[in-house]
Protein backbone atom coordinates (compact mmCIF):
# COMPACT_ATOMS: atom_id res chain seq x y z
CA UNK A 1 0.00 0.00 0.00
CA UNK A 2 2.95 2.36 0.63
CA UNK A 3 3.42 3.43 -3.00
CA UNK A 4 -0.21 4.22 -3.67
CA UNK A 5 -0.69 5.99 -0.33
CA UNK A 6 1.99 8.54 -1.20
CA UNK A 7 -0.20 10.04 -3.92
CA UNK A 8 -3.56 10.06 -2.15
CA UNK A 9 -5.07 13.41 -1.14
CA UNK A 10 -7.96 13.97 1.25
CA UNK A 11 -10.23 14.98 -1.66
CA UNK A 12 -9.83 11.43 -2.99
CA UNK A 13 -10.75 9.99 0.40
CA UNK A 14 -13.87 12.20 0.51
CA UNK A 15 -15.03 10.75 -2.82
CA UNK A 16 -14.42 7.22 -1.62
CA UNK A 17 -16.45 7.93 1.52
CA UNK A 18 -19.32 9.55 -0.44
CA UNK A 19 -19.58 6.65 -2.90
CA UNK A 20 -18.59 3.84 -0.52
CA UNK A 21 -15.93 2.38 -2.84
CA UNK A 22 -14.68 -0.65 -0.88
CA UNK A 23 -13.44 -4.12 -1.78
CA UNK A 24 -14.91 -5.62 1.39
CA UNK A 25 -17.14 -4.69 4.33
CA UNK A 26 -15.76 -2.16 6.81
CA UNK A 27 -14.82 -3.45 10.24
CA UNK A 28 -13.45 -1.94 13.42
CA UNK A 29 -10.06 -3.05 14.74
CA UNK A 30 -11.88 -5.36 17.14
CA UNK A 31 -13.76 -7.03 14.25
CA UNK A 32 -17.21 -5.44 14.58
CA UNK A 33 -19.05 -4.81 11.30
CA UNK A 34 -19.61 -1.18 10.26
CA UNK A 35 -22.58 -0.38 8.03
CA UNK A 36 -22.89 3.09 6.50
CA UNK A 37 -26.60 3.93 6.52
CA UNK A 38 -26.05 7.56 5.45
CA UNK A 39 -22.61 8.96 4.55
CA UNK A 40 -23.70 12.42 5.76
CA UNK A 41 -23.47 15.89 4.20
CA UNK A 42 -20.03 16.94 2.96
CA UNK A 43 -18.85 19.97 4.94
CA UNK A 44 -16.63 21.79 2.44
CA UNK A 45 -17.33 25.36 3.59
CA UNK A 46 -16.98 25.57 7.36
CA UNK A 47 -14.47 24.45 9.97
CA UNK A 48 -15.31 21.18 11.63
CA UNK A 49 -15.70 17.51 10.68
CA UNK A 50 -15.70 16.55 6.99
CA UNK A 51 -19.20 15.01 6.95
CA UNK A 52 -22.13 16.11 9.11
CA UNK A 53 -25.19 14.18 10.29
CA UNK A 54 -24.09 10.74 9.14
CA UNK A 55 -25.79 7.51 10.27
CA UNK A 56 -23.72 4.39 10.82
CA UNK A 57 -24.23 1.04 12.52
CA UNK A 58 -21.39 -0.53 14.50
CA UNK A 59 -22.28 -4.01 15.59
CA UNK A 60 -25.90 -3.78 16.76
CA UNK A 61 -25.87 -0.07 17.65
CA UNK A 62 -26.80 2.82 15.34
CA UNK A 63 -25.04 6.17 15.74
CA UNK A 64 -25.94 9.60 14.34
CA UNK A 65 -23.24 12.26 14.18
CA UNK A 66 -20.19 13.49 12.29
CA UNK A 67 -17.36 11.78 10.37
CA UNK A 68 -13.79 13.07 10.27
CA UNK A 69 -11.49 11.85 7.49
CA UNK A 70 -7.72 12.29 7.72
CA UNK A 71 -4.89 11.03 5.58
CA UNK A 72 -3.01 9.76 8.64
CA UNK A 73 -4.32 8.64 12.02
CA UNK A 74 -1.93 11.09 13.73
CA UNK A 75 -3.59 14.05 11.97
CA UNK A 76 -6.38 13.91 14.57
CA UNK A 77 -3.97 15.37 17.11
CA UNK A 78 -1.70 17.24 14.70
CA UNK A 79 -4.69 19.26 13.42
CA UNK A 80 -5.90 19.94 16.97
CA UNK A 81 -9.20 18.03 16.70
CA UNK A 82 -8.71 16.54 20.18
CA UNK A 83 -8.97 20.01 21.76
CA UNK A 84 -11.59 21.45 19.41
CA UNK A 85 -15.24 21.33 20.54
CA UNK A 86 -16.38 21.36 16.91
CA UNK A 87 -15.34 17.70 16.80
CA UNK A 88 -17.31 16.67 19.90
CA UNK A 89 -20.05 15.00 17.79
CA UNK A 90 -17.71 12.81 15.73
CA UNK A 91 -18.88 9.17 15.74
CA UNK A 92 -16.20 7.69 13.45
CA UNK A 93 -12.64 8.68 12.56
CA UNK A 94 -11.45 7.44 9.16
CA UNK A 95 -7.83 7.46 7.99
CA UNK A 96 -5.85 6.01 5.10
CA UNK A 97 -2.75 5.38 7.22
CA UNK A 98 -2.55 4.00 10.75
CA UNK A 99 0.95 2.65 11.27
CA UNK A 100 0.35 1.48 14.84
CA UNK A 101 -3.21 0.27 14.17
CA UNK A 102 -4.74 2.39 16.92
CA UNK A 103 -8.46 1.69 17.28
CA UNK A 104 -9.67 4.96 18.81
CA UNK A 105 -9.27 8.73 18.99
CA UNK A 106 -10.50 10.92 21.84
CA UNK A 107 -12.60 14.09 21.79
CA UNK A 108 -11.92 17.09 23.99
CA UNK A 109 -14.33 15.81 26.65
CA UNK A 110 -12.53 12.44 26.71
CA UNK A 111 -15.10 10.45 24.71
CA UNK A 112 -13.62 7.45 22.88
CA UNK A 113 -14.37 7.43 19.12
CA UNK A 114 -13.70 4.37 16.89
CA UNK A 115 -11.00 4.93 14.27
CA UNK A 116 -10.70 2.76 11.15
CA UNK A 117 -7.96 2.51 8.55
CA UNK A 118 -9.62 2.19 5.13
CA UNK A 119 -6.45 1.22 3.24
CA UNK A 120 -7.32 -2.37 4.17
CA UNK A 121 -10.68 -2.09 2.35
CA UNK A 122 -9.74 -0.35 -0.93
CA UNK A 123 -7.60 -1.35 -3.91
CA UNK A 124 -5.28 0.63 -6.18
CA UNK A 125 -7.79 0.38 -9.04
CA UNK A 126 -10.37 2.27 -6.96
CA UNK A 127 -7.88 5.02 -6.08
CA UNK A 128 -6.86 5.41 -9.75
CA UNK A 129 -10.50 5.63 -10.85
CA UNK A 130 -11.36 8.29 -8.26
CA UNK A 131 -8.20 10.27 -9.13
CA UNK A 132 -9.24 10.30 -12.80
CA UNK A 133 -12.78 11.49 -11.97
CA UNK A 134 -11.41 14.36 -9.87
CA UNK A 135 -8.93 15.35 -12.59
CA UNK A 136 -11.73 15.38 -15.19
CA UNK A 137 -13.86 17.59 -12.97
CA UNK A 138 -10.94 19.96 -12.43
CA UNK A 139 -10.24 20.20 -16.19
CA UNK A 140 -13.90 20.76 -17.09
CA UNK A 141 -14.40 23.51 -14.50
CA UNK A 142 -14.72 26.87 -16.22
CA UNK A 143 -11.99 29.24 -15.11
CA UNK A 144 -13.00 32.49 -13.45
CA UNK A 145 -10.44 34.24 -15.66
CA UNK A 146 -12.62 34.32 -18.80
CA UNK A 147 -10.12 36.25 -20.91
CA UNK A 148 -7.15 33.92 -20.39
CA UNK A 149 -7.52 32.32 -23.84
CA UNK A 150 -7.38 35.72 -25.57
CA UNK A 151 -4.87 37.48 -23.32
CA UNK A 152 -2.17 37.67 -26.01
CA UNK A 153 -4.35 40.12 -27.93
CA UNK A 154 -3.50 42.85 -25.41
CA UNK A 155 -0.04 44.20 -24.65
CA UNK A 156 1.70 43.61 -21.34
CA UNK A 157 2.03 47.37 -20.95
CA UNK A 158 -1.76 47.85 -20.90
CA UNK A 159 -2.25 44.97 -18.45
CA UNK A 160 0.51 46.20 -16.14
CA UNK A 161 -0.79 49.77 -16.14
CA UNK A 162 -4.29 48.61 -15.18
CA UNK A 163 -3.04 46.26 -12.45
CA UNK A 164 -0.94 49.10 -11.03
CA UNK A 165 -4.04 51.31 -10.88
CA UNK A 166 -5.99 48.54 -9.15
CA UNK A 167 -3.13 47.99 -6.70
CA UNK A 168 -3.14 51.68 -5.79
CA UNK A 169 -6.94 51.61 -5.48
CA UNK A 170 -6.74 48.64 -3.11
CA UNK A 171 -4.16 50.48 -1.02
CA UNK A 172 -6.38 53.57 -0.82
CA UNK A 173 -9.32 51.41 0.34
CA UNK A 174 -7.16 49.99 3.15
CA UNK A 175 -6.15 53.50 4.20
CA UNK A 176 -9.79 54.61 4.26
CA UNK A 177 -10.75 51.59 6.38
CA UNK A 178 -7.91 52.38 8.81
CA UNK A 179 -8.94 56.05 9.08
CA UNK A 180 -12.56 55.08 9.75
CA UNK A 181 -11.50 52.73 12.54
CA UNK A 182 -9.26 55.44 14.00
CA UNK A 183 -12.25 57.82 14.10
CA UNK A 184 -14.32 55.11 15.79
CA UNK A 185 -11.66 54.59 18.44
CA UNK A 186 -11.47 58.30 19.15
CA UNK A 187 -15.27 58.58 19.27
CA UNK A 188 -15.74 55.75 21.77
CA UNK A 189 -12.77 57.08 23.75
CA UNK A 190 -14.47 60.46 24.09
CA UNK A 191 -17.76 58.88 25.17
CA UNK A 192 -15.98 56.51 27.58
CA UNK A 193 -17.63 53.52 25.89
CA UNK A 194 -16.08 50.16 26.64
CA UNK A 195 -16.03 47.73 23.72
CA UNK A 196 -16.88 45.04 22.94
CA UNK A 197 -18.84 44.61 26.19
CA UNK A 198 -21.22 47.49 25.47
CA UNK A 199 -22.93 47.50 22.10
CA UNK A 200 -22.96 50.94 20.57
CA UNK A 201 -24.24 52.54 17.40
CA UNK A 202 -22.38 55.29 15.60
CA UNK A 203 -24.74 58.24 15.57
CA UNK A 204 -25.44 60.75 12.81
CA UNK A 205 -23.41 63.18 14.88
CA UNK A 206 -20.40 60.92 14.39
CA UNK A 207 -21.08 60.42 10.68
CA UNK A 208 -21.31 64.16 10.05
CA UNK A 209 -18.46 65.20 12.30
CA UNK A 210 -15.38 66.74 10.74
CA UNK A 211 -12.34 65.42 12.57
CA UNK A 212 -9.20 67.53 12.96
CA UNK A 213 -5.65 66.26 13.38
CA UNK A 214 -5.75 67.52 16.97
CA UNK A 215 -8.45 64.90 17.68
CA UNK A 216 -5.89 62.15 17.12
CA UNK A 217 -3.07 63.11 19.48
CA UNK A 218 -3.82 60.35 21.98
CA UNK A 219 -1.08 57.70 21.86
CA UNK A 220 -3.55 55.10 23.12
CA UNK A 221 -5.82 55.14 20.07
CA UNK A 222 -2.86 54.70 17.71
CA UNK A 223 -1.55 51.82 19.81
CA UNK A 224 -4.98 50.16 19.88
CA UNK A 225 -5.38 50.63 16.12
CA UNK A 226 -2.00 49.07 15.34
CA UNK A 227 -2.62 46.27 17.86
CA UNK A 228 -5.90 45.32 16.18
CA UNK A 229 -4.41 45.46 12.69
CA UNK A 230 -1.36 43.35 13.57
CA UNK A 231 -3.47 40.73 15.33
CA UNK A 232 -5.87 40.60 12.38
CA UNK A 233 -2.87 39.95 10.08
CA UNK A 234 -1.53 37.29 12.45
CA UNK A 235 -4.87 35.50 12.29
CA UNK A 236 -4.40 34.53 8.67
CA UNK A 237 -7.63 34.09 6.67
CA UNK A 238 -9.22 31.54 9.04
CA UNK A 239 -8.78 33.40 12.35
CA UNK A 240 -8.41 37.07 11.44
CA UNK A 241 -11.79 38.07 12.90
CA UNK A 242 -11.13 36.06 16.06
CA UNK A 243 -7.72 37.72 16.52
CA UNK A 244 -9.32 41.13 15.97
CA UNK A 245 -11.98 40.32 18.58
CA UNK A 246 -9.26 39.25 21.01
CA UNK A 247 -7.39 42.54 20.51
CA UNK A 248 -10.58 44.50 21.17
CA UNK A 249 -11.42 42.44 24.27
CA UNK A 250 -7.91 42.42 25.80
CA UNK A 251 -7.42 46.04 24.83
CA UNK A 252 -4.56 48.46 25.43
CA UNK A 253 -6.20 50.02 28.49
CA UNK A 254 -6.37 46.62 30.19
CA UNK A 255 -2.86 45.55 29.16
CA UNK A 256 -1.41 48.87 30.36
CA UNK A 257 -2.49 47.99 33.93
CA UNK A 258 -0.20 44.95 34.00
CA UNK A 259 3.07 45.70 35.83
CA UNK A 260 6.16 45.84 33.65
CA UNK A 261 8.69 43.28 34.86
CA UNK A 262 10.90 40.46 33.62
CA UNK A 263 7.94 38.12 33.04
CA UNK A 264 5.70 40.59 31.18
CA UNK A 265 5.47 38.42 28.05
CA UNK A 266 4.31 35.46 30.15
CA UNK A 267 1.62 37.69 31.69
CA UNK A 268 0.50 38.79 28.22
CA UNK A 269 0.34 35.13 27.15
CA UNK A 270 -1.72 34.36 30.27
CA UNK A 271 -4.12 37.21 29.51
CA UNK A 272 -4.51 36.41 25.80
CA UNK A 273 -4.88 32.65 26.24
CA UNK A 274 -7.43 33.03 29.05
CA UNK A 275 -9.47 35.76 27.36
CA UNK A 276 -9.20 33.84 24.08
CA UNK A 277 -10.78 30.80 25.78
CA UNK A 278 -7.77 28.48 25.46
CA UNK A 279 -6.86 27.97 29.11
CA UNK A 280 -6.94 24.42 30.49
CA UNK A 281 -6.75 23.13 34.03
CA UNK A 282 -3.21 22.03 34.87
CA UNK A 283 -4.55 18.98 36.70
CA UNK A 284 -5.66 17.32 33.44
CA UNK A 285 -2.28 17.76 31.71
CA UNK A 286 -0.39 14.52 31.12
CA UNK A 287 2.90 16.16 30.15
CA UNK A 288 5.08 17.63 32.92
CA UNK A 289 6.21 20.60 30.82
CA UNK A 290 2.57 21.46 30.06
CA UNK A 291 1.52 21.06 33.69
CA UNK A 292 4.26 23.49 34.82
CA UNK A 293 3.39 26.01 32.13
CA UNK A 294 -0.35 25.92 32.89
CA UNK A 295 0.31 26.35 36.61
CA UNK A 296 2.53 29.33 35.87
CA UNK A 297 0.12 31.15 33.56
CA UNK A 298 -2.74 30.37 35.95
CA UNK A 299 -0.83 32.24 38.68
CA UNK A 300 -0.18 35.15 36.28
CA UNK A 301 -3.85 35.30 35.27
CA UNK A 302 -5.00 35.26 38.89
CA UNK A 303 -2.73 38.22 39.58
CA UNK A 304 -4.19 40.34 36.74
CA UNK A 305 -7.76 39.11 36.26
CA UNK A 306 -9.11 41.74 38.68
CA UNK A 307 -8.19 44.35 36.05
CA UNK A 308 -10.40 42.63 33.46
CA UNK A 309 -14.19 42.74 33.39
CA UNK A 310 -14.76 41.98 29.73
CA UNK A 311 -15.96 38.86 27.95
CA UNK A 312 -14.11 35.57 27.61
CA UNK A 313 -14.12 34.18 24.07
CA UNK A 314 -14.93 30.54 23.40
CA UNK A 315 -12.30 28.15 22.11
CA UNK A 316 -14.92 26.88 19.66
CA UNK A 317 -14.74 30.27 17.92
CA UNK A 318 -11.22 29.46 16.72
CA UNK A 319 -10.32 27.45 13.65
CA UNK A 320 -7.60 24.80 13.56
CA UNK A 321 -9.19 22.98 10.61
CA UNK A 322 -6.87 22.57 7.61
CA UNK A 323 -4.34 24.98 9.06
CA UNK A 324 -0.63 24.35 9.02
CA UNK A 325 0.41 24.03 12.68
CA UNK A 326 2.64 27.09 12.20
CA UNK A 327 -0.58 29.09 11.69
CA UNK A 328 -2.39 27.72 14.76
CA UNK A 329 -3.83 30.58 16.83
CA UNK A 330 -1.80 29.47 19.86
CA UNK A 331 1.45 30.12 17.96
CA UNK A 332 0.17 33.45 16.59
CA UNK A 333 -0.87 34.55 20.09
CA UNK A 334 2.63 33.72 21.38
CA UNK A 335 4.10 35.91 18.63
CA UNK A 336 1.52 38.63 19.28
CA UNK A 337 2.41 38.75 22.99
CA UNK A 338 6.00 39.60 22.11
CA UNK A 339 4.98 42.28 19.61
CA UNK A 340 2.70 43.79 22.28
CA UNK A 341 5.65 44.24 24.61
CA UNK A 342 7.42 46.25 21.90
CA UNK A 343 4.28 48.27 21.18
CA UNK A 344 3.46 49.19 24.77
CA UNK A 345 6.87 49.46 26.39
CA UNK A 346 9.55 49.89 23.72
CA UNK A 347 7.94 52.63 21.59
CA UNK A 348 7.41 50.48 18.48
CA UNK A 349 5.39 53.22 16.71
CA UNK A 350 8.12 55.79 17.38
CA UNK A 351 10.89 53.42 16.29
CA UNK A 352 9.20 52.72 12.96
CA UNK A 353 8.48 56.42 12.43
CA UNK A 354 12.16 57.19 13.04
CA UNK A 355 13.26 54.50 10.57
CA UNK A 356 10.89 55.84 7.89
CA UNK A 357 12.19 59.36 8.50
CA UNK A 358 15.92 58.61 8.61
CA UNK A 359 16.52 55.66 6.26
CA UNK A 360 16.66 57.03 2.71
CA UNK A 361 17.40 53.81 0.83
CA UNK A 362 13.96 52.24 0.40
CA UNK A 363 15.29 48.69 0.08
CA UNK A 364 17.17 49.05 3.36
CA UNK A 365 14.04 50.55 4.93
CA UNK A 366 11.90 47.61 3.80
CA UNK A 367 14.33 45.09 5.32
CA UNK A 368 14.54 47.12 8.52
CA UNK A 369 10.75 47.27 8.96
CA UNK A 370 10.30 43.59 8.09
CA UNK A 371 12.90 42.53 10.68
CA UNK A 372 10.81 44.11 13.47
CA UNK A 373 8.08 41.52 12.92
CA UNK A 374 10.14 38.36 12.50
CA UNK A 375 9.66 36.85 15.95
CA UNK A 376 11.93 34.00 17.03
CA UNK A 377 10.42 31.34 19.25
CA UNK A 378 11.16 30.82 22.93
CA UNK A 379 9.53 29.38 26.03
CA UNK A 380 6.78 26.74 26.10
CA UNK A 381 5.48 27.38 22.58
CA UNK A 382 8.91 26.74 21.09
CA UNK A 383 8.10 23.02 21.38
CA UNK A 384 4.28 22.95 21.30
CA UNK A 385 1.56 23.84 18.82
CA UNK A 386 -1.23 22.92 21.24
CA UNK A 387 -1.38 22.15 24.94
CA UNK A 388 -0.11 18.79 26.17
CA UNK A 389 1.44 17.64 22.90
CA UNK A 390 5.11 18.13 22.12
CA UNK A 391 5.77 19.21 18.52
CA UNK A 392 7.67 16.74 16.34
CA UNK A 393 10.32 19.39 15.68
CA UNK A 394 11.38 22.67 17.22
CA UNK A 395 9.37 25.72 16.15
CA UNK A 396 11.96 28.27 15.02
CA UNK A 397 9.73 31.32 14.56
CA UNK A 398 6.38 32.45 15.95
CA UNK A 399 6.22 34.92 13.06
CA UNK A 400 8.34 34.11 10.01
CA UNK A 401 9.57 36.32 7.16
CA UNK A 402 6.53 35.68 4.91
CA UNK A 403 4.03 36.67 7.60
CA UNK A 404 6.23 39.66 8.54
CA UNK A 405 6.01 40.68 4.86
CA UNK A 406 2.21 40.50 5.02
CA UNK A 407 2.21 42.69 8.15
CA UNK A 408 4.43 45.34 6.55
CA UNK A 409 2.39 45.40 3.31
CA UNK A 410 -1.12 45.21 4.75
CA UNK A 411 -0.62 46.95 8.09
CA UNK A 412 2.49 49.08 8.51
CA UNK A 413 2.59 50.85 5.14
CA UNK A 414 -1.13 51.88 5.10
CA UNK A 415 -0.98 52.69 8.84
CA UNK A 416 1.83 55.20 8.33
CA UNK A 417 0.24 56.57 5.19
CA UNK A 418 -2.75 57.58 7.35
CA UNK A 419 -0.49 58.66 10.22
CA UNK A 420 1.63 61.05 8.15
CA UNK A 421 -1.39 62.32 6.19
CA UNK A 422 -3.26 63.25 9.39
CA UNK A 423 -0.30 65.12 10.84
CA UNK A 424 0.40 66.94 7.58
CA UNK A 425 3.76 65.42 6.73
CA UNK A 426 3.47 65.37 2.94
CA UNK A 427 7.09 64.36 2.32
CA UNK A 428 6.89 61.20 4.43
CA UNK A 429 3.42 60.42 3.07
CA UNK A 430 4.89 60.41 -0.47
CA UNK A 431 7.79 58.29 0.77
CA UNK A 432 5.32 55.69 2.05
CA UNK A 433 3.58 55.64 -1.35
CA UNK A 434 6.97 55.10 -3.04
CA UNK A 435 7.72 52.30 -0.57
CA UNK A 436 4.50 50.55 -1.50
CA UNK A 437 5.15 50.91 -5.24
CA UNK A 438 8.62 49.29 -5.11
CA UNK A 439 8.03 46.73 -2.34
CA UNK A 440 8.77 43.12 -3.33
CA UNK A 441 7.22 40.52 -1.06
CA UNK A 442 8.27 36.93 -0.50
CA UNK A 443 4.82 35.42 -0.07
CA UNK A 444 2.24 34.54 -2.70
CA UNK A 445 -1.25 33.11 -2.59
CA UNK A 446 -3.35 31.03 -4.95
CA UNK A 447 -5.33 33.99 -6.33
CA UNK A 448 -2.17 35.90 -7.26
CA UNK A 449 -0.59 32.84 -8.86
CA UNK A 450 -3.67 31.96 -10.95
CA UNK A 451 -4.31 35.54 -12.11
CA UNK A 452 -0.65 36.02 -13.02
CA UNK A 453 -0.65 32.82 -15.08
CA UNK A 454 -3.94 33.71 -16.78
CA UNK A 455 -2.65 37.19 -17.71
CA UNK A 456 0.82 35.86 -18.64
CA UNK A 457 2.42 38.19 -16.08
CA UNK A 458 4.17 35.71 -13.78
CA UNK A 459 7.21 38.01 -13.63
CA UNK A 460 5.11 40.55 -11.67
CA UNK A 461 3.95 38.39 -8.75
CA UNK A 462 6.65 39.52 -6.32
CA UNK A 463 5.94 43.20 -6.80
CA UNK A 464 3.44 44.10 -4.08
CA UNK A 465 1.47 46.79 -5.89
CA UNK A 466 0.94 44.44 -8.86
CA UNK A 467 0.10 41.44 -6.67
CA UNK A 468 -2.45 43.56 -4.77
CA UNK A 469 -3.82 44.67 -8.13
CA UNK A 470 -4.30 41.03 -9.13
CA UNK A 471 -6.26 40.35 -5.94
CA UNK A 472 -8.41 43.41 -6.58
CA UNK A 473 -8.97 42.35 -10.21
CA UNK A 474 -10.04 38.84 -9.25
CA UNK A 475 -12.30 39.75 -6.32
CA UNK A 476 -14.07 42.71 -7.86
CA UNK A 477 -14.17 41.77 -11.55
CA UNK A 478 -13.23 38.18 -12.53
CA UNK A 479 -15.14 36.37 -9.77
CA UNK A 480 -18.19 38.60 -10.31
CA UNK A 481 -18.21 38.26 -14.14
CA UNK A 482 -17.77 42.03 -14.54
CA UNK A 483 -15.60 41.48 -17.61
CA UNK A 484 -16.91 44.43 -19.63
CA UNK A 485 -16.30 46.82 -16.73
CA UNK A 486 -12.64 45.73 -16.57
CA UNK A 487 -10.17 47.65 -18.72
CA UNK A 488 -8.55 44.40 -19.86
CA UNK A 489 -11.93 42.79 -20.66
CA UNK A 490 -13.06 45.84 -22.64
CA UNK A 491 -10.11 45.39 -25.01
CA UNK A 492 -10.14 41.59 -25.20
CA UNK A 493 -13.89 41.09 -25.72
CA UNK A 494 -14.39 44.00 -28.11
Amino acid sequence: MGEKNSIVHESTLYEIWKNQHYNSSLKTNSGEDITILDAGIHNDEFAGPDFKNARIRIGNLTYIGDIEIDRDYSDWKTHGHHIDNKYSKVILHVSLLNKNKYGYVYTRDGRKVPSICISEFIGKNILDEVHKELDDIKISTTSNIKCSSYINSISNGVKEKYLYQLGVSRFEKKCKKIFNRLKELQFINELHIKEPVITYELTNQFQERKFKHSDFVSKGIWQQLLYEMIFEALGYSKNKNQMMNLAQAANIKFLAKIDYDGILVEKYEAALLNIGGFFQDASIATEEHTKNYLEKISLHWNSIRSFYDGKILSETDWHFFRLRPQNFPTIRIAGGARILKELLHNNLIGIMSKKITEIHNLTVLINSLRSLFVIKSDGYWKNHYVFDQTASGEIKYFVGASRADEIVVNVIIPFYSVYFEIFGNGILSKKITSLYSIYEQRSENQIITEVAEALDLTDQVKRTVMAQGMIELFRNYCSKNRCLECEIGKVVFN
